[in-house]
């Protein structure tokens, strides 16, 4: 295998639905069209959030269709005093201080100040502990984000912008609960297990300047960028749990591919076996992104 390291990161928050098999699947192509080495890596940090099972679940479910990681998965759990340590980092450098606010705090202070949040929108943090605590007790970590845009070009979405210190503010390093952000914790994996790729689901674009901050701010590679489309709900909105999603059906994995292909814009409606889709729909990949 060659230099290419992608990975799959999911959130055990319950079985995969068809959304997420499509980013599953993209990831995976995306691997295997470079004839690189495509990781699993569990992503609960957010215990509170995460299913009991939902990991050996998911991992089953990708052995069904085929999608195989080269590597033994990895879980983020067991990875938090790596955060630690580039949290200790970020401190030293003066690139992340202490928080005393809370949600409600934020909330009253960019109301004093004539902003309000957009419906469904960032809650832009005003820098309100910047300067220090003030006899405070610390609640949270920030990085300390500073002015101006952040480009960033993905394969499939071409040149984005975002000026993040205007549309998020300095965000969210560790949080008030003591677990380690998702942000911090996704950029020092990637860094840890060398990733040269990142294919992931379009929600996830607006993530990504956040993560070329932090991963500047430690010194780490930028991987390349491809946000695959996505599977929407009956209201139109991405497809998740709480708009009805049900869990991949492995009764019939050559199904479920064929669909998720068809969302990356890949016809392989004709082939009889998952083993023929899966290879033609690599062959399909390497001719849309080379």
């Amino acid at each position: 295998m060659n230099g290419y390291r992608g990975r799959f990161a999911p959130s055990p928050t319950g079985p995969l639905h068809a959304g997420s098999l499509v980013a599953a699947l993209a990831s995976w192509l995306d691997a295997r069209a470079h004839g690189g080495t495509w990781l699993v890596r569990i992503e609960d940090v957010d215990r509170p959030r995460c299913v009991p099972g939902a990991d050996a679940e998911i991992l089953r479910q990708l052995a069904a269709c085929g999608l195989l990681p080269d590597e033994e998965p990895t879980w983020q759990s067991q990875r938090e005093p790596l955060y630690q340590v580039a949290l200790d980092r970020l401190v030293d450098q003066g690139l992340a201080y202490p928080c005393a606010c809370s949600r409600k705090d934020i909330e009253v202070a960019l109301r004093a100040q004539g902003r309000e949040r957009p419906r469904g929108g960032e809650l832009v943090y005003p820098g309100t502990c910047r300067q220090g605590l003030h006899g405070q007790e610390p609640r949270a970590w920030r990085l300390r984000v500073a002015d101006g845009v952040v480009p960033w070009t993905d394969r499939r979405l071409g040149v984005r912008l975002q000026d993040v210190a205007q549309e998020v503010g300095d965000y969210v390093l560790k949080r008030a609960d003591g677990l380690y952000a998702y942000q911090l914790a996704v950029v020092v994996d990637d860094g840890a297990q060398g990733i040269t790729h990142v294919v992931r689901g379009e929600d996830l674009a607006d993530n990504t300047p956040r993560q070329l901050l932090l991963q500047r701010a430690l010194g780490l590679p930028q991987p390349a960028y491809l946000h695959a489309p996505l599977v929407l709900g009956p209201n139109g909105e991405k497809l998740s749990k709480q708009n009805g999603a049900e869990a991949v059906e492995l009764g019939d994995p050559l199904r479920a591919i064929v669909s998720a292909a068809a969302v990356l814009g890949i016809d392989v409606s004709g082939e009889p076996s998952l083993g023929n889709a899966l290879l033609a729909a690599t062959c399909a990949w390497v001719a849309r992104f080379p």
